[in-house]
């Protein structure tokens, strides 16, 4: 997968122990029945956080989703640690608060510091209880294990479907002090998010106050995360989580200004790249698929087309099929909720063997199908949709629809 890169900013090992003063570590306790699989992962700061996050909207919300705002709304958005499960969801069930803040609990008495101080989140099956007695028993092997070299150990840990773990990290300057930001994701099915999306958890050693951080947060979600869908799903459990401990010992961040922006770019390069690695592992996926909308009234007319194709089934299965058919893009514009001209719209299919416009004034054109299904071969898509109305473009991500998607879910308990 080709990165999003930026001059001035360099990618960096590390991924959530990337910035100073950040440890992690993973292993099995037993959630999940192969020993050679983490289930259990914890990161941990040496100094206390500002914490920011945003959740899923989906209305049925797992128990630590609630757990974790009661924590944050407690200590005033402070954090030092984030203690994670994979395999259970740990929702939909009647001792699931008991659970969530249990782990909180086993967690803060390992690290001597408070239960409000520990965040959770778990990510699995939904609708059985949560075993915590398993957790109890590897705590301490958690706790002990727990370094900067260890956070491949907490990536994995997370990892439901996923088939690789997913981890980036950069360094830049604010005010002639090196700050590092890096964060680690797991996703591969159930997503379609509108905050937010999979779990994800990002750490940096900038100076940022809690109010700025949750507007770059905000901010940056709602061009990366809030732009990714894989099956049109919503978890019950998604969240992302962002901690900033000030170890960097630059200035504090006032919103707005240069140093602001410089931030943000680098919590966008982070995000940015996680949610195209999130969408490429999509389950069953075998191509990467980003539409980008450009010519549009405004953002939000671009970004709600972008959307309507990325999602679209019959367009990800012709992607699957490296099948050009516009008018399959062409529907899903359509039936996008904006107001627009579709006569002046055109298409152009892209990979790195070239392009290929199948489209031009809203109708479809000659063009050669043995071009086109070579470009469509790649593994990486660019679907160019140019509305033809104004200067605001957006992009959005996804992934193609495959067999292997219908096969995964309908063994997924098994």
């Amino acid at each position: 997968m080709q990165w999003i890169k930026e001059q001035g900013y360099e990618f960096i090992e590390g991924g959530v122990c990337a910035a100073g003063g950040f440890a992690a570590n993973g292993c099995n306790c037993g959630l999940n029945p192969d020993p050679g699989k983490n289930d259990l992962g914890l990161i941990f700061s040496a100094e206390c956080c500002n914490a920011a996050a945003v959740y899923t909207t989906n209305k049925v919300k797992a128990a630590p989703i609630y757990v974790t705002k009661e924590h944050l709304e407690a200590s005033g958005n402070c954090a030092r640690a984030v203690i994670v499960n994979s395999k259970n969801a740990n929702a939909g069930t009647p001792d699931g608060l008991v659970k969530a803040q249990k782990m909180c609990e086993l967690a803060a008495g390992q690290l001597g510091i408070s239960p409000k101080e520990v965040l959770v989140a778990s990510t699995g099956v939904i609708g059985q209880e949560l075993p915590v007695e398993r957790i109890e028993a590897h705590i301490a092997e958690l706790a002990d294990g727990l370094s900067a070299e260890n956070h491949e150990k907490a990536a994995t840990a997370i990892m439901t479907t996923d088939t690789v773990k997913k981890e980036v990290a950069v360094s830049f300057e604010l005010g002639g002090k090196v700050c590092r930001l890096g964060g680690m994701a797991k996703g591969s099915g159930m997503i379609h998010p509108n905050m937010a999306t999979t779990l994800n958890f990002v750490t940096t050693d900038a100076v940022v106050p809690v109010q700025v951080l949750q507007q770059a947060l905000d901010e940056t979600v709602k061009v990366t995360y809030n732009c990714l869908s894989v099956d049109g799903d919503t978890s019950t459990n998604d969240m992302v989580l962002i901690l900033a401990n000030g170890m960097a010992g630059n200035e504090p961040l006032e919103a707005g200004g240069e140093a602001y922006q410089i931030f943000q770019k680098a919590l966008y390069l982070v995000l940015v790249n996680l949610t195209r690695m999130l969408a490429a592992d999509g389950e069953g996926a075998t191509k990467l698929l980003e539409c980008t909308c450009k010519g549009a009234p405004d953002w939000d007319t671009a970004i709600t087309v972008a959307k309507s194709v990325i999602r679209s089934p019959l367009v990800k299965t012709a992607m699957f099929g490296a099948d050009a058919n516009c008018g399959r893009i062409l529907c899903a514009v359509g039936y996008a909720q904006a107001e627009f001209e579709t006569d002046r719209v055109s298409v152009v299919l892209a990979s790195s063997k070239g392009e290929i416009e199948v489209c031009h004034d809203g109708m479809g054109i000659a063009f050669s199908e043995e071009r086109a299904a070579e470009i469509l071969a790649e593994d990486e898509i660019q679907i160019c949709v140019d509305l033809n109305q104004g200067h605001a473009s957006a992009k959005a991500w996804g992934c193609d629809l495959t067999y292997d998607y219908v096969k995964i879910n309908a063994d997924y308990r098994s």
